[in-house]
Order: structure tokens, then sequence, then C-alpha cells
């Protein structure tokens, strides 16, 4: 009944309207009278900024799944379990580096370890999002850089590597 370009559209961009609604209510909730509800509705819209932005920046993470297998983020570890791509697993604590690649016209994330091992993993794999969620976590991401270098690597002259996160307590620049 609804078509399938707008419910993708809603879909993509549910999180940011909740954000949004919930931002114009507690706006109007500052004019309730007192200053207990001012300052209420202050904070409500000071939170609801906050979750905007990072609802903005976690959607470009969301891609339709195209790409076989599953990535998983569970007791600070990502396994990827890969169909036809070898699958592995790392531990967010000891990745060094993660870079963004072009690999036949598809994105990939390479994370790194400390031991030189490396994941690839789609953009496109199932549960790919939730690294979001994980690349948040580490010491001195910047997850504006990383929504940038995915909408730079969507392009047809994006470049085909680019680093997005690198350790700098273990040696690397």
């Amino acid at each position: 009944m609804i078509r399938p370009g707008v419910q993708r559209l809603a879909r993509d961009w549910a999180e940011v309207g909740a954000a949004i609604v919930i931002g114009l209510f507690s706006l109007w909730m500052t004019f309730w009278g007192g200053w207990f509800f001012a300052a209420l509705g202050l904070f409500g819209v000071g939170v609801s900024l906050v979750w905007t932005l990072g609802a903005i920046r976690r959607r470009r993470f969301h891609h339709d799944i195209a790409a076989p297998g599953m990535v998983e983020i569970d007791e600070g570890a990502v396994r990827y379990y890969g169909a036809q791509l070898l699958g592995g697993q790392l531990a967010l604590r000891d990745l060094t580096e993660i870079r963004l690649l072009r690999l036949n016209g598809h994105l990939h994330w390479r994370l790194k370890s400390d031991d030189g091992q490396a994941l690839l993993v789609p953009l496109e794999a199932a549960g790919a999002e939730s690294l979001a969620h994980g690349f948040a976590a580490l010491p001195g991401m910047d997850m504006g850089a990383i929504s940038n270098a995915l909408r730079r690597g969507a392009g047809p002259d994006a470049p085909s590597a680019t680093t997005v996160w690198s350790r700098r307590d273990r040696g690397l620049t």
C-alpha cells in the first residue's frame, strides 16, 4: 500500500524524526510555566539535539543488505561470519587502524589489529550498522570523520582507501 521508496525513506530517517519530535515536545514543555518545566524542557532540547546529531551520523552506516555474511559485535569483539570472503574476529581493544576501502565498486571496512591481523568487512553485510556503536567506543574516534568518509566513499571519484582512525598510543600516526 505504501511505495517501497517511501518505506525506505521513512525507515532510514525514523531515528532522526523521533529525536526531532522529542526536541519539539521538550521545547513546548519549556512554555508550560515555572522554572521546573523550563529547566526540564531545555534539558530535553539539549538531549534531543545531541541525539539528532548522533542519529544523522549513524544513518550513514545503514545500508541495504547486498553482501554475503553477517557482522556481530559481542563482548568487545567484532565478528564477521563470511559466506564467500574469509570471516574472522578481532577485539576492539586490539585495533590499531580502521580503513574504508573500495573493492570492486563496494565499500569495505578494513580492521587491523596490533599483531598485524586484518579483517575485511563489507559495508553492506547484515549487521554492519552495529559497527557504529563499536567504533564510537574507540579512543580518539571522530564519528563525524567517519560519516564524511562514508559520504565521500559513495561518490564515483572517491579514493580507493581512506584511513578513518588509527590508535595514537601504539606508535601509529
